[in-house]
């Protein structure tokens, strides 16, 4: 699904989140806090397809994204629950909130009666389609299993479309945030893990609307298929979709780094984030330069803003009798993603991101696929 595609541009994103970044104290050592929400507990085992259950695997998944967060040691982990506990969907928001909190993560696992596969990240907003709606109400559909429930959402029905329209409010403000860190971890699914790609999407879910930060809810796949539900029941499933959510994370507050090199309160330093992602890194890119191929033309082009639609960094190159032209050049492939979907909302939507190493193209997926570049 197309979301506001501007709003993932990672210095954009990255500069908003500076603004929107709570201080208390003295900011220099104010820890970045992240909230890990295991999905379900207690009473409510979530989704039971093929005989699992999705609040032992999202538990053990949250568990394992906070020993890796934890590694970079100037980033605190708050957990909604830690053990097989039922906790109000109300009361997880609240926790975020009252830890002043700069991120929420919740965790799940999906189900569907066909025999659906795939990751799909979403961030708060209206269902864009009946399929959205669906998956938002079966998550939300735990509130009848709290106790008071009808005070606490007083008005909300879970099968009701008209119910989600409030719940984007309040986020609104965190949406760009949102949408960048929900891409990296998509991202990283499907580039690194090769799951198969749901997207980023928006729908209404309680959860994210309790909380007052950028926010992201995680369907790692469907329990219900029968090779994804032996996949993310086994620990190595675990691990690698806890490796990949935390270097999302890692990434994000990377990326709001960058934008706080010469500030006297950096969020977090580059070492801490750097220590942490490299712990945690599965593939090396190094020697591998990544760009945005915005054009192929026969015509040459002075290669100034004004010619590609404001885009700086465009270079020229000539192959095979054609001039080609290239934004951006890095080997972070989760910046190259992030710069090419700016590419496109500034108009290129035909687009691609291409591998360079030593000099000569390289078939991109050979380049994702290959861990000894």
């Amino acid at each position: 699904m197309q979301l506001k595609i501007l709003s993932v541009l990672f210095l954009l994103s990255a500069a908003i989140s500076l603004t929107a970044y709570k201080s208390s104290g003295d900011a220099s050592t104010k820890q970045f806090v992240v909230v890990l929400d295991a999905g379900h507990g207690g009473h409510d085992s979530g989704n039971t397809g093929n005989g699992y259950k999705e609040k032992d695997i999202a538990l053990n998944i949250v568990l394992e994204i906070g020993k890796i967060l934890e590694k970079s040691g100037n980033i605190k982990v708050i957990y909604t629950r830690k053990s097989d506990v039922f906790i109000d969907l109300w009361e997880r928001g609240a926790i975020a909130n009252r830890a002043d909190a700069d991120l929420f993560v919740s965790v799940h696992c999906n189900a569907h009666h066909s025999d659906a596969s795939g990751t799909e990240t979403f961030v708060l907003g209206l269902h864009a389609n009946q399929r959205n709606l669906e998956v938002a109400k079966r998550e939300n559909e735990v509130i009848f299993l709290e106790e008071n429930y009808k005070e606490r959402y007083a008005g909300y029905d879970p099968s009701s479309p008209e119910s989600f329209i409030g719940l984007t409010l309040m986020q609104e403000e965190y949406l760009d945030q949102s949408i960048m860190l929900a891409s990296l971890i998509q991202n990283n699914f499907t580039n690194k893990l090769h799951r198969k790609d749901r997207s980023v999407k928006q729908a209404g879910f309680i959860v994210l609307h309790q909380s007052y930060m950028p926010s992201v809810l995680v369907e790692t796949g469907f329990l219900t298929n029968k090779s994804e539900g032996a996949y993310l029941n086994s620990k190595k499933g675990q691990t690698e979709m806890a490796v990949s959510i935390a270097e999302g994370i890692l990434t994000y507050i990377k990326n709001l780094s960058l934008t706080t090199t010469n500030s006297q309160n950096p969020v977090i330093t580059q070492e801490e984030v750097d220590k942490a992602i490299d712990e945690t890194q599965e593939k090396n890119y190094e020697g591998v330069t990544f760009r945005v191929q915005l054009a192929a033309s026969s015509r040459k082009l002075d290669t100034k803003p004004s010619n590609f639609k404001g885009l700086k960094e465009v270079d020229r190159k000539k192959e095979d009798g054609l001039y080609k032209y290239y934004y951006g050049e890095t080997s972070d492939y989760n910046k190259i993603q992030l710069m090419k979907t700016f590419a496109q909302e500034k108009g290129y939507s035909s687009c691609y991101v291409v591998a360079f190493k030593d000099g000569k193209k390289r078939k991109l997926s050979e380049v994702l696929k290959s861990g000894d570049n």
